[in-house]
């Protein structure tokens, strides 16, 4: 009989915080074998994550404990290995791509130093035939013109380039077996399709075993030979993806299949005055050569984007990941330099200065991209939620400020008795309800949301795309919604502006542009979702 590449039985992960003990993973039992992969899907917070860095003893102990359980990489026991042993597997036959880019990568060193180091270490190239190596990755997971963004740092790239650097990582390694949590949320769907073709064909090349952590179904269904569905820290389900995908026997596997995003955006009254409006934005970044570093052009990150937005009402913005989404949100909120025209409720943002916005900010908020790097890991989930409570509610008492608090968690679907806990103790899907409790706080008019629903579980995305839909309904709330979810956007918008290496491609009725696209890049776009 074959050994399986990887076998986890009964395991069991707690936490422990004080004297009690509690327990994230219980009694699972799981098997990987060379050339196959095992997709791990179920809700955030369900313990897979913490089942994947288990593998490789990447939490901190303590706080975590291991009540019970074995982990076997080729019959290579883990779970209880020295930490030298862990150090020979580690990165050359095990690699892992995290869910956190921006967190993973280091902000002090630029992608050529960062991708080197790992092949310096793992397979001992020197510099000249190690970049070489490292500019095929890198075309191979989408980055373009690779050779010039050797020299840029994460903050530099997108949250897309940063998630595909990472890929780029861990392939470099040539591993036996890849853990891959989440690798795709933050790509769009043509980048996804090139990622997933690669993985595809690593696995054939290298026989290469991969444990692949989603939410995403549709991945599940192109990539996995056989799935594995967690709830709440146990095994619930699991069989090929084939049986699992027709015929799925618990409750829980068939609400997931069940939990697409459907129905429209709400109508709007057409006859109201916009509430925003946004004439020729455009935003440049500057190409510095040469020793004095003379600007010798310019890099559009948005060119001559316009449009009106009226209160009740959503706009999508959508487009390959670097195409000036996330640029164009940062730039309506003035958070980096751009030209052109942004009027907001009758008032000219570009023409405010700094302490003149300030009486405007708690109407417009934002929910950032990586949940993870906007939220402050020293303040608890209470002391995030009401941080903007502080600034322009000072009148408010500590009383007041937490029950407003509860209510916001409510909304998202966080439990109130946590608001005492930090973002490290709360999964992706969880930070991200989190910022969304944190923008929805103020009861702003206008929410610019980056990627809100990326990291969330299909069942959670439906529950905060309600959501979403009855606050807007409510508070007659305006969205800028950015995303690389096609189907997402085709639920909640009445606008889309489908954008490409910073230019408008096509832009129109959400429903005309689904129904009947004129620009070739937006019919590959519709057809890849």
């Amino acid at each position: 009989m074959t050994t399986p590449l990887l076998s986890i039985n009964h395991l069991s992960v707690a936490f422990r915080s004080g004297d009690t003990l509690r327990q994230v993973v219980d009694d699972l039992s799981l098997e990987v074998n060379a050339g196959e992969t095992l997709a791990l899907v179920g809700e955030s917070g369900s313990g897979k994550s913490v089942t994947a860095l288990s593998v490789l003893r990447l939490l901190p102990a303590p706080p975590v404990v291991y009540p019970s359980g074995e982990i076997y990489f080729k019959g290579q026991e883990l779970l209880h290995a020295p930490e030298r042993t862990l150090r020979t597997v580690r990165g050359n036959k095990i690699a892992m791509i995290f869910q956190e880019p921006m967190v993973s990568l280091n902000p002090l060193h630029n992608i050529e130093k960062q991708l080197y180091e790992v092949l310096s270490l793992h397979r001992g190239m020197r510099r000249e035939a190690a970049r070489a190596e490292m500019l095929t990755c890198l075309d191979r997971v989408g980055i373009r013109n690779a050779a010039s963004r050797l020299t840029d740092f994460p903050h530099q790239l997108s949250g897309g380039e940063r998630q595909r650097v990472m890929i780029a990582m861990a392939l470099l390694t040539r591993p036996e077996l890849l853990i891959a949590d989440e690798p795709t949320t933050a790509l769009d769907v043509t980048v996804q399709a090139q990622i997933l073709q690669l993985l595809n064909e690593l696995k054939q090349e290298l026989n290469m075993g991969l444990l692949f952590i989603t939410h995403n179904l549709n991945i599940v269904k192109k990539l996995a030979d056989n799935v594995a569905v967690m709830r709440h820290g146990k095994c619930v389900e699991q069989n090929s993806t084939a049986k699992l995908l027709s015929a799925p026997e618990h409750p829980y596997t068939q609400q997931l299949l069940a939990a697409e995003p459907t129905g429209s955006p709400r109508p709007v009254d057409e006859t109201t005055a916009p509430l925003l409006s946004v004439k020729g934005l455009q935003v440049s970044f500057p190409i510095r050569r040469g020793l004095l570093k003379k600007t010798v052009g310019y890099h559009y990150g948005i060119k001559g984007l316009s449009f009106t937005l009226r209160a009740g009402e959503s706009i999508g913005l959508v487009g390959e990941s670097g195409s000036g989404k996330s640029t164009t949100g940062l730039a309506l909120l003035r958070l980096i330099h751009s030209s052109g025209e942004i009027w907001f409720d009758g008032v000219g943002l570009h023409g405010l200065t700094r302490k003149k916005l300030l009486p405007v900010r708690h109407r417009i908020q934002v929910v950032f991209q990586d949940p993870n790097s906007s939220l402050n890991p020293r303040l608890d989930v209470l002391q995030i939620i009401e941080e903007g409570l502080r600034v322009h509610q000072p009148a408010l008492s500590a009383a007041e400020r937490e029950q407003k608090v509860i209510v916001a968690m409510q909304e998202v679907g966080l439990d109130p008795q946590t608001m005492h806990r930090y973002p490290a103790e709360f999964s992706g899907g969880q930070r991200q309800r989190i910022a969304i409790a944190r923008a929805l706080i103020l009861q702003p008019e206008l929410i610019i949301l980056d990627e809100p629903t990326s990291s969330l579980d299909r069942s959670v995305q439906a529950q905060i795309l309600a959501l979403l839909k009855s606050l807007q309904e409510k508070h007659q709330l305006a969205y800028i919604f950015i995303s690389h979810d096609l189907r997402v956007v085709k639920s909640l918008c009445h606008q889309v502006v489908v954008l490409r290496q910073g230019e408008v491609v096509e832009q129109g009725a959400c429903q005309q542009i689904f129904a009947a696209p004129q620009a070739e890049y937006t019919r590959q776009l519709l057809s890849l979702a």
